[in-house]
Formats: C-alpha cells, sequence, structure tokens
C-alpha cells in the first residue's frame, strides 16, 4: 500500500511533534533559571576532610533558605534575641571586640560587617566599643543594624570591608561559597574571625557539622591563619582568624 506524504500531513506532524516536547522544553528551561542552579556545584569535595560534614536532607536550596527563614522568624526567638538576650549577650560580643581591637586585628576606624547578625546584637557591641562603621546581614533585615542579604552570596562590593565577624558558619550550606563571599567582600589585609564549635554538635537548624579547624584552612585559600583559641561564645567553643592576603 502507497501512502503519499503531503506537505500539510508533515506539516500537522511537525506541530504535534513540537506541541508534544514543549512541556519538556519549559521544564529544561525552569530548571536552567531555577536560582538554587547557582549553588548546586558549590561543593566542600575539594577539601579533601571529612571533619567538615553537609547534613542531609534539603531537598533543594529553597527549601534549605526556607529552614533557616523559620528559625529568624520565629517570634519567640525574635523576642528573645531583643530582650533577655540582647543585654546578656552584647557585653560579651564586647569584650571579644575589645581583645581583638588589642591584638590590633579590629581598630576604631574599621568598616566592619556581621555576618548572620539576626537582629545586630553584634553589630551593637562593635559600635560600643567605638567601631561605628558596622553593619549586620541577614535573610531577615533588622534596620538599622541589619541589612537583608544572603550569606552565600553577599550584597557587597568586592573589597568593602576591612573586618568581618561570624558566629553562623555552622548554618552554611556551601561552606566553600560561605568563605569565598567573605574573602571576596574584604580588603586585602582585612580581617575576619568567625566563632565555631567543635567539640560540641551545633542547633537543629545547623546544616554542617565543623570536627576540627583544619577544614577552614582550606577554605580560606586566599587568606592566612592569624590565632585559634578557645572562647566561651554561647555554645560555641573556638574563635579562629584570618587575615585575607595583601594581593587578596
Amino acid at each position: 500500500m502507497n501512502i503519499t506524504l503531503t506537505k500539510p500531513f508533515i506539516l500537522r506532524c511537525f506541530i504535534v511533534s513540537l506541541l508534544l516536547s514543549l512541556p519538556f522544553f519549559l521544564f529544561l528551561i525552569l530548571l536552567l533559571l531555577s536560582p538554587q542552579q547557582h549553588y548546586r556545584h558549590v561543593s566542600i569535595a575539594t577539601t579533601g576532610n571529612d571533619n567538615l560534614r553537609i547534613r542531609p536532607g534539603y531537598s533543594s536550596y529553597d527549601a534549605y533558605i526556607q529552614r533557616q527563614l523559620n528559625k529568624t522568624l520565629n517570634p519567640r526567638l525574635r523576642k528573645i534575641w531583643t530582650t533577655r538576650d540582647w543585654d546578656r549577650k552584647i557585653p560579651v560580643f564586647a569584650r571579644f571586640f575589645e581583645d581583638l581591637k588589642e591584638k590590633k586585628l579590629l581598630q576604631k576606624g574599621s568598616k566592619a560587617l556581621c555576618v548572620g547578625a539576626r537582629v545586630g546584637q553584634e553589630v551593637e557591641a562593635l559600635r560600643r566599643v567605638g567601631v561605628s562603621d558596622s553593619i549586620g546581614m541577614d535573610l531577615v533585615p533588622y534596620p538599622p543594624l541589619v541589612v537583608k542579604g544572603d550569606f552565600h552570596n553577599q550584597p557587597f562590593d568586592n573589597g568593602t570591608f576591612d573586618f568581618e565577624f561570624s558566629n553562623v558558619f555552622d548554618h552554611a550550606l556551601y561552606p566553600e561559597r560561605f568563605v569565598g563571599e567573605i574573602e571576596r567582600t574584604l580588603k586585602p589585609n582585612g580581617v575576619c574571625v568567625l566563632h565555631v564549635a567543635l567539640s560540641r554538635r551545633a542547633d537543629k537548624y545547623s546544616a554542617n557539622d565543623l570536627y576540627s579547624v583544619d577544614p577552614l584552612l582550606t577554605l580560606f585559600n586566599h587568606s592566612a591563619l592569624v590565632h585559634v583559641r578557645a572562647v566561651d561564645g554561647f555554645g560555641l567553643d573556638t574563635e579562629v582568624a584570618f587575615r585575607k592576603n595583601t594581593l587578596g
């Protein structure tokens, strides 16, 4: 039996096949444009160190962000942070910063950033010890002390700050990106100070567990280690300070 393939018939077949393929192409476009793709290929595998482990359970970057927001927006916690914790923690942070000033790692004229600052207790402490040009950054802003920003993608230009402080390294889903953004936004010779937990596991909102300082030495690949010391930082037991290389 001979079948004659006319031009209208071929055109109809082409249109039908195109319509059937349309959902796949739409899915592919959405996948490529999804914000979480920016982070999907960032991995700590290059550290080659089992002393830094990412916690499982996040189906997407959006799911990770939502979990962090669940803590940051919790009304009970925000009330504690702005009342009882406010008066309790600021003097302790101020002592930490005064000690860093004595070590010449922080100056009154430093432009400072607190990464993951929630309601800005650390920022207020910096200002009380004379570091007036200080600001915090968190997923939820708390004016005038804290602006909105994701520590995996800081909203600041390269080489903006002289000093950066954070006690939320354990909340980083992508530690390489977290550290990379700190090094990017620090000025050459700028200082980063982290408070981390080594001897105990952090809270249920943490995205990683750190078991030694060694992975940090690898992650801060544009900086030199300044010091490591024990601290009592509200559940965090170790202070690690780095200075960014002069050449960046």
